[in-house]
C-alpha cells in the first residue's frame, strides 16, 4: 500500500512539475512576443503529381502581448495579436511562366482596404489555454476575419493529456491532447466538428465519396508560453467506383517565435468587457468559429447563355457521347445557381428534341427553384406531355437527395387529375423510391412521408383493378418498408400471376433477416404447389427467395427432391440454378453442397434432365475499386418459347452493394401460335409480352408489348424489328457537395458529380415461317464523374479537377429455333471495345483576371468481348448458326 501511496504522489509530482501548475500557456506581463506566421494550402490528386499541386501560401509577422489578467487567476487572459508584413506566394516551386503571383504584392492581391483590414490588432481571451472569445470589427469581410480566427486558434493549447471538446474556427470539435516534456501534441477529431456549413452526398456508396481527414497540432513551449506551433491537416476525397479520380487538400500553418522585446503595459479594467472597452468601443465578441463566405461568381454567364453554348451536346444524337453527360454536370451547376423565372425561360426555349434532357437536367438540380419551374411548366393533365412527365417523375425517382417537399409535389400530383394512366402508375411507383430514399435518411415519421406510405400500404388492399393493385405492389417493392412485408407474402399465394411475381420478386429485396419463417413457408407453399397449381415463372420467382433468404438444410432438400417432378424446362432451370450458385459460391451454395451428400437427393436420375432454359453467374469486372457481376436466368415453357428472361447486374464497393441494373421480358399464352400445348396452369393464360426494369435500386414503370390475341397479331405483322425504348435520359449518379472549413481560417468547397447518359431497350420478335423467336436487351451509355475542389479568398482562388469519363454498350440477345425439342437456344452477351480517360486540371487565379491553368490527361482501350457463358450455350450457339446458313 505504501509503494501505491509513493508512486502516486511521484506521478503528481511529475505533472505539476511538467505544466508549472498552469493550465494553459501564460504571458508575460509588458512583454512583446515577435512570431513569424505562414499558413499555406495545396490542392492537388491524392497521389501528387510532377509539377506540384495548385494553392498558395501567406506569410506575416505577428505580435502578441497582453492586456489584460484576472487577478485571481493567472490562466484568465486577453491577449492582442497584430499581423504585419504580410507576403503571398505560390505554395509550391513555380516557374516564372506558371506562376499566376509573379510580379504582385500583397496589396495588389488583397486590395489596399482588405490588407489595411488584415493588419488590424484583434483579441483573443484565453481561460486555462480554451479560446472564450474573439474580439474583432463587425464590419470587417467574413474571409479577413476568418484568417485571423485561424491564427488565433494556433494559441489554443492545454497542457495536460487528455480529451475535451473545443470550439475554434473549425468548429465545435472533440480533441485530443498528448502532453509530454516542452512538448504537446493536439489530434483534432474532424469527424465530431460541428459548423454551420450544410452538404449533402449520394445515398449510394457504391457511386459515393469518400473522405480521410486528420489534424494534428504541435507544440513546443518554453517559460509557459508557446516558442511554436506547427499544424497539418488533410483532406482526401476519393470517388468510391473509381479511387483513381481522388483529390486532396494540405493546410498548414508555422508559428515561430523569433523573440522578445518590451511591450505595453496592461489595459485598465476590472473585467473583459471593461477591457476591450478600453482599447477600442467597436471591438466586439464575434465568436472563434469560422462564418459563412458568400463567393460570387464575377463574369459568369448566365443560364440561358450557359444552355445556348451546351444544347448541342443534350441533343439525342448526343447521348452516346461523354460529351452528353459532361455537359449535363456543368448545366446542373449553372441551374443551382439560376432562379426559377431564369429556369422556365431555357425550358420554353429549348427544342423539342432537347426539352427532355433538359428535364432530366432541371429536375435533377434538386432546388426549390427547379422544383418550383417544373410544376409550373407540365401540365399532367394534358396526356400529350406523357414523355415529359415521365422524365420528370424518373429524375425524381433517382434524385441523389430528394427532400419532403419533393415527396409532397408528387402527392399532390396524385391526388389531381392526370391525363395519361400510365403517368398516374408512374407518380405512385416513383412516391416509393422516395419514400424509401427519405427512410433510409431517419425522415420515416415525416408527416408527408406517414402518409404516403399510409396510402399505398392501404391501397394494395383496397384496390379493385389488376393495373392499381399491380401499382401499389409496385410502389412498396420501391419503398422496401418492412410493413409491406405481410402484404407481399399475401399477394404471394394469389390467383393472378403477376401479382405472384411482383410480390415474390419484392421479397427478394429485402434484408435475410426480415423474412420471416412464416414468409419462407408461404413462399414454399408456392414453390410446392401445395395449395394450387401456379405458372412456371411463379415458381421459379419462389425458388429464388428461398435460396436466397439463408435456406436450412431441410428447405434446400426439398428443392432437390422436386427436380424431376417439374415440367420440363423447369427441371432443367432448377438444376442449373443449383449449379450456378454452387460454382459461383453464392451465401446458400454451403447448404446446398451439404444436402447433395444425400443420394437420394443428388443422383444422376435428377441431374441429367435436358432443356434448354438456364442460370449463369459472372464477373463483368474486378478491381480493387469496384466489383461488377451479371446474371442471366432464362426459362423456356415446354414448346420452345419464351416464359422469362431476367438479367441482372450489380455492383460491390467498400462492403456496399447497388443493384445496377435489371432488364426481366416475359412471355405467357403464346403456344397457339405454334399449335403447341401449354404447360400446366397455363392453359387459359391471355397472350402477352412485356419488359420490366429495374435501375439503380428503382424499379420502373413495366412496358408491354403486346396484350391480348387481336393486339398479338396486328403487331407481328407490323413488327418491324426495332427495339422498344425502356429508359432513355440522363441521370445524376453522383452528387456529393461540402464546405470543408480548414484549421488556417481557409475554406475548401469540393464539388463531386457523376452523370451518365442511358439508353436501354429491348423488343421480342417472332417468326412462324422459320419457327425462330429472338428477344433483345440493348443497352447504351456514357459516364462522366467530376471532382472538383476550390479554395476562393474572393481576391485569390485554386483549385483542382479529377475527372473521368466513359462509353460503352453492352447487348444481350437470344435466339431460339424451336422447330423441333429439344429446341435450340443461343444466348449472346457482348461488350464492345471502350474507351476509358482520366484528366487531371490545376488552376489558379487572382481577382485582377490573371490565371495560370494546367492540364494532364490518360486514356486507354478496354477491349470488347462476349461474355462467358456455360458450356451448352456454346454448343447450342454453333448449332443455330450453323442452321441459320
Amino acid at each position: 500500500m505504501l509503494t501505491q501511496v509513493v508512486f502516486v504522489l511521484c506521478a503528481a509530482s511529475s505533472f505539476s512539475a511538467s505544466v508549472n501548475g498552469a493550465a494553459g500557456p501564460q504571458l508575460n506581463n509588458n512583454q512583446l512576443y515577435k512570431f513569424s506566421y505562414t499558413t499555406d494550402v495545396l490542392l492537388d490528386r491524392t497521389r501528387g503529381s510532377k509539377e506540384g499541386g495548385a494553392g498558395y501560401k501567406i506569410s506575416s509577422d505577428v505580435d502578441v502581448n497582453l492586456v489584460w489578467r484576472d487577478p485571481s487567476s493567472k490562466d484568465d487572459q486577453l491577449i492582442q495579436l497584430a499581423i504585419s508584413n504580410v507576403r503571398i506566394g505560390p505554395a509550391s516551386r513555380r516557374s516564372r511562366k506558371k506562376n499566376v503571383l509573379h510580379g504582385s504584392t500583397a496589396e495588389s492581391v488583397l486590395g489596399k482596404t482588405n490588407l489595411a483590414t488584415l493588419t488590424k490588432p484583434f483579441l483573443l481571451h484565453l481561460r486555462n489555454g480554451k479560446a472564450k472569445a474573439f474580439y474583432s470589427y463587425r464590419t470587417e469581410p467574413s474571409t479577413i476575419k476568418n484568417l485571423k480566427r485561424g491564427l488565433a486558434s494556433l494559441l489554443q493549447v492545454q497542457l495536460n493529456t487528455g480529451k475535451v471538446i473545443e470550439n475554434d474556427v473549425s468548429g465545435r470539435c472533440t480533441v485530443e491532447y498528448a502532453a509530454g516534456k516542452g512538448h504537446v501534441t493536439r489530434t483534432k477529431i474532424l469527424d465530431t466538428c460541428q459548423t454551420g456549413e450544410t452538404g449533402f452526398t449520394t445515398h449510394s456508396q457504391v457511386f459515393g465519396v469518400s473522405r480521410k481527414s486528420s489534424s494534428v497540432t504541435t507544440f513546443t513551449l518554453e517559460d509557459g508560453f508557446i516558442r511554436s506551433a506547427v499544424a497539418e491537416e488533410t483532406h482526401s476525397l476519393t470517388v468510391n467506383a473509381r479511387r483513381s479520380a481522388a483529390a486532396r487538400v494540405l493546410s498548414r500553418q508555422s508559428l515561430t517565435l523569433v523573440g522578445t522585446q518590451a511591450g505595453p503595459p496592461e489595459a485598465a479594467g476590472k473585467d473583459v468587457a471593461a477591457a476591450v472597452k478600453s482599447i477600442d468601443a467597436k471591438l466586439a465578441a464575434v465568436g472563434i468559429i469560422a462564418e459563412k463566405v458568400k463567393s460570387e461568381c464575377k463574369g459568369c454567364p448566365s443560364l440561358f447563355e450557359h444552355w445556348q453554348t451546351q444544347q448541342k451536346q443534350l441533343e439525342p444524337a448526343s447521348l452516346s457521347k461523354a460529351t452528353a453527360p459532361r455537359s449535363f454536370l456543368e448545366f446542373i451547376q449553372s441551374i443551382r445557381k439560376a432562379s426559377k423565372d431564369e429556369i422556365l425561360k431555357v425550358l420554353k426555349s429549348a427544342s423539342k428534341t432537347s426539352l427532355p434532357q433538359v428535364v432530366d437536367a432541371v429536375t435533377s438540380s434538386q432546388t426549390v427553384a427547379s422544383l418550383d419551374a417544373m410544376l409550373e411548366f407540365l401540365n399532367f393533365t394534358d396526356a400529350k406531355g406523357f414523355v415529359l412527365q415521365e422524365r420528370f417523375l424518373y429524375a425524381c425517382g433517382f434524385a441523389s437527395h430528394p427532400n419532403e417537399r419533393m415527396l409532397k409535389v408528387l402527392l399532390d400530383i396524385s391526388k389531381g387529375k392526370i391525363g395519361s394512366s400510365d403517368i398516374k402508375e408512374s407518380v405512385v411507383i416513383i412516391m416509393g423510391a422516395l419514400v424509401h430514399r427519405l427512410c433510409e435518411k431517419g425522415g420515416c415519421n415525416l408527416p408527408t412521408v406517414v402518409q404516403v406510405k399510409k396510402m399505398i400500404l392501404d391501397g394494395a388492399g383496397s384496390a379493385q383493378s389488376e393495373s392499381e393493385i399491380q401499382m401499389y405492389l409496385l410502389a412498396l417493392k420501391n419503398s422496401l418498408l418492412p410493413e409491406a412485408i405481410p402484404i407481399f407474402t399475401k399477394y404471394a399465394e394469389s390467383e393472378v400471376g403477376a401479382y405472384c411475381t411482383t410480390a415474390l420478386t419484392a421479397l427478394q429485396r429485402y434484408d435475410v433477416d426480415l423474412i420471416t419463417d412464416e414468409v419462407k413457408r408461404t413462399v414454399g407453399r408456392v414453390y410446392h404447389q401445395n395449395q394450387r397449381i401456379y405458372e412456371k415463372n411463379v415458381r421459379a420467382a419462389a425458388a429464388d427467395v428461398i435460396l436466397s433468404s439463408n435456406p436450412s438444410y431441410m428447405e434446400v432438400k426439398n428443392l432437390l427432391l422436386s427436380i424431376g417432378n417439374l415440367p420440363h424446362e423447369m427441371n432443367k432451370y432448377m438444376l442449373s440454378k443449383i449449379q450456378d450458385i454452387i460454382r459461383f459460391q453464392m451465401p446458400a451454395s454451403k447448404v446446398l453442397q451439404q444436402a447433395m451428400k444425400d443420394m437420394v437427393s443428388h443422383n444422376y436420375d435428377r441431374f441429367a434432365k435436358v432443356g434448354s432454359s438456364s442460370a449463369f453467374s459472372g464477373f463483368m469486372a474486378q478491381s480493387a475499386d469496384v466489383t461488377s457481376t451479371y446474371s442471366l436466368d432464362i426459362l423456356y415453357s415446354g414448346s420452345g418459347i419464351l416464359r422469362r428472361s431476367n438479367m441482372n447486374i450489380y455492383g460491390a464497393s467498400k462492403g456496399a452493394m447497388l443493384h445496377g441494373l435489371q432488364v426481366a421480358i416475359e412471355a405467357q399464352g403464346l403456344e397457339t401460335l405454334i399449335a403447341a400445348t401449354p404447360d400446366e396452369g397455363e392453359e387459359d393464360l391471355e397472350s402477352f409480352a412485356g419488359m420490366s426494369a429495374l435501375l439503380f435500386d428503382v424499379q420502373l414503370r413495366p412496358v408491354t408489348f403486346f396484350k391480348g390475341y387481336s393486339d398479338l397479331m396486328s403487331k407481328m405483322f407490323s413488327m418491324s424489328g426495332e427495339p422498344m425504348n425502356v429508359v432513355k435520359g440522363l441521370i445524376l449518379l453522383t452528387d456529393h457537395s461540402e464546405v470543408i472549413q480548414l484549421q488556417s481560417g481557409l475554406k475548401a468547397s469540393a464539388e463531386f458529380q457523376g452523370g451518365l447518359a442511358i439508353d436501354i431497350s429491348g423488343g421480342m420478335e417472332i417468326s412462324l415461317w422459320y419457327r425462330e423467336s429472338k428477344t433483345s436487351v440493348n443497352n447504351r451509355g456514357a459516364l462522366v464523374v467530376t471532382g472538383n475542389v476550390t479554395v476562393d479568398m474572393d481576391f485569390m482562388r485554386a483549385g483542382v479537377e479529377v475527372s473521368f469519363e466513359t462509353e460503352a454498350s453492352l447487348d444481350f440477345i437470344t435466339t431460339v429455333q424451336f422447330s423441333e425439342y429439344p429446341f435450340l437456344v443461343c444466348m449472346q452477351m457482348d461488350k464492345t471495345t471502350f474507351p476509358v480517360s482520366e484528366y487531371l486540371s490545376k488552376y489558379e487565379s487572382l481577382s485582377s483576371g490573371k490565371s495560370v491553368v494546367s492540364h494532364s490527361s490518360k486514356k486507354q482501350l478496354v477491349p470488347g468481348s462476349e461474355f462467358p457463358l456455360h458450356q451448352e450455350n456454346s454448343n447450342m450457339c454453333k448449332k443455330v448458326f450453323d442452321s441459320s446458313w
